[in-house]
C-alpha cells in the first residue's frame, strides 16, 4: 500500500482539541472585557468641570445692601390751566427730555382768539357810549346854563321894579313885589332841575363807567386765557404723561394716557416732569441694620438699566419710624426707609429706573479676600481647595471676618492661586451619577 493511503489518526500540535478551544474563548473574552474597560475608562469618562475663582488682594468692605429705584427730589406737574374749553392739540412725546421753556403743552387757542375779539368789541362800545353820553351831557349843561342865566334875569328884574313900589301905587307895588317871588320861585326851580340833570348824568357817567370796566376785565381775563394756550417746560427734564383718568378705554385695560385731541378740564394733571439734576436712590433697611447706619456715609449704586457704570451717593436721610409691608401672610415685615441722593448725573438715568444700593459700613484695605462659596468645614476647621495641576488638593486655612460676598484669609493662601468654589469630589461623584 502506497503511503498516501495512510491517513494519521491525530494531527501533529493539537493533542487536546476541547482544551485548546476553551482556552481560546477565555482569552479572547478577557482581551473584550479589557477593551470595554479601556473605553469607557479613557474614553467614556465624564468631564468634571468645577467653578474656580483666583485669591485676591483688595479692600474688604464690610456694606448693607437693598434693592430699590431711583427717585427724583423734585417732581413738577403740568396742569389744565383754568380756562373753559380746552382740547389738546400738540402734546411733547412721552419720555423725551425738554429743555426749561420749551413748549410740552398746547391748547387750541380759536375759542379764545374769539373771545378776545368779542371783548374787545364791548370794550370798543363802553368807550363810546361814554364819549356820547358826556357829549349829550355837555348839551344839556349849556341848556341848563342858559335857562338859569334867563331865570337869575328875571328875577333880578323883577327886584328893580320892586324897589320902585315908594313912588309908585300901592297897587302896583304889591303886584311888583309877588312877581319877585314869583320870578325867585322859577329861579330856584331852574338850579333844582340842573342839580337833577347833575346828579342823572354823574349816575350815567358810572354806570357807563363800571360797563367799560367789566368790558375791560372781561378783555383782559379773555387774553389771559389765550395767554395760556401753551405751557412750557419750568425746569429741565423728561415728559412723563399722565393717565386721562376720564378717557375711556377699553374693557381690561390700564388707563390710557393723555394725547392730543383730548379735551381736558380745569386743573386735570397732564404731564409729570422729574427733575434729573436731583436724584436719589430709595433703601429698605431692616431692622438689625438700621443701627448700622449714619447719615453722610457713602453708598455705591447700581442701576439694572445702566450696568457699565457704578454710582456714587451719599445718605441724607433716614426714617425714625418703621413701615409694614405685607408681602403674605399675618405677620408683616418692618423695614426703615431711607434715602441717598446720587452725587453723579448721567443722561441715561431715569426716575423708575430700579437700583442696587450698597451702603458702606466699614472698608479694610490689603486683604487676602476669597469668595464666601470657596470656604469648606473640614473637621470643624474651615479649608479650601487649592487646584495643584489638574486636580484640587485641600488645605487649611485662618479666616478673618466676611460679608455677604467675600471672606479674609488671615493666613494659607496666597494672591493669585486657584481656589474651587465647591467639592470637586462630590462635582466628580454627581457627574459619575449623571454620566
Amino acid at each position: 500500500m502506497s503511503s498516501k493511503d495512510l491517513k494519521p489518526k491525530t494531527r501533529l500540535g493539537r493533542a487536546h482539541p476541547q482544551r485548546v478551544k476553551a482556552v481560546t474563548w477565555t482569552v479572547a473574552s478577557l482581551f473584550c472585557a479589557g477593551g470595554i474597560w479601556a473605553a469607557w475608562h479613557y474614553a467614556g469618562a465624564p468631564t468634571v468641570e468645577v467653578a474656580v475663582a483666583r485669591v485676591r488682594r483688595g479692600d474688604f468692605v464690610i456694606s448693607v445692601r437693598s434693592r430699590g429705584e431711583i427717585r427724583s427730589s423734585r417732581s413738577i406737574i403740568l396742569k389744565a390751566p383754568q380756562v373753559p374749553g380746552l382740547r389738546i392739540v400738540r402734546l411733547a412725546e412721552n419720555g423725551r427730555t425738554i429743555k426749561e421753556g420749551e413748549v410740552v403743552i398746547a391748547f387750541d387757542p380759536v375759542l379764545q382768539e374769539e373771545a378776545v375779539l368779542d371783548r374787545t368789541t364791548a370794550l370798543q362800545a363802553a368807550n363810546q357810549n361814554i364819549v356820547q353820553a358826556k357829549a349829550n351831557q355837555k348839551m344839556q349843561d349849556q341848556s341848563d346854563a342858559m335857562n338859569e342865566m334867563s331865570s337869575e334875569y328875571a328875577l333880578e328884574g323883577a327886584k328893580l321894579n320892586a324897589s320902585k313900589a315908594a313912588v309908585l301905587s300901592d297897587i302896583e307895588g304889591e303886584k311888583d313885589r309877588i312877581q319877585v317871588g314869583v320870578s325867585e320861585g322859577a329861579f330856584q326851580l331852574v338850579k333844582a332841575g340842573i342839580n337833577a340833570h347833575q346828579v342823572a348824568d354823574q349816575a350815567d357817567l358810572n354806570r357807563l363807567g363800571q360797563a367799560k370796566n367789566k368790558a375791560t376785565r372781561d378783555l383782559k381775563k379773555a387774553e389771559s386765557y389765550l395767554g395760556k394756550m401753551e405751557i412750557r417746560a419750568p425746569i429741565d427734564g423728561i415728559v412723563n404723561i399722565l393717565p386721562n383718568f376720564r378717557s375711556q378705554g377699553a374693557f381690561g385695560q390700564s388707563t390710557p394716557p393723555f394725547k392730543e385731541g383730548d379735551s381736558v378740564w380745569t386743573g386735570a394733571e397732564i404731564v409729570e416732569m422729574p427733575d434729573l439734576t436731583q436724584l436719589y436712590v430709595e433703601i429698605d433697611l431692616e431692622e438689625v441694620d438700621r443701627g448700622k447706619l449714619r447719615l453722610g456715609q457713602k453708598v455705591r449704586v447700581r442701576v439694572d438699566a445702566v450696568p457699565d457704570r457704578e454710582f456714587i451717593g451719599a445718605v441724607d436721610w433716614i426714617s425714625p419710624i418703621a413701615s409694614l409691608i405685607y408681602k403674605g401672610g399675618s405677620t408683616p415685615e418692618k423695614v426703615f426707609p431711607a434715602r441717598a441722593t446720587l452725587q453723579q448725573r448721567d443722561p441715561r438715568l431715569r426716575p423708575g429706573m430700579s437700583s442696587t444700593a450698597e451702603v458702606i459700613i466699614e472698608r479694610t484695605p490689603n486683604r487676602i479676600l476669597i469668595p464666601v462659596r470657596a470656604s469648606f468645614d473640614k473637621g470643624g476647621k474651615p479649608a479650601v481647595w487649592v487646584r495643584k495641576g489638574s486636580g484640587f488638593v485641600v488645605r487649611p486655612i485662618k479666616i478673618g471676618p466676611h460679608n455677604e460676598d467675600d471672606l479674609v484669609v488671615t493666613s494659607g493662601l496666597r494672591e493669585g492661586e486657584i481656589v474651587a468654589l465647591e467639592n470637586p469630589v462630590e462635582a466628580a461623584r454627581r457627574a459619575r451619577k449623571k454620566f
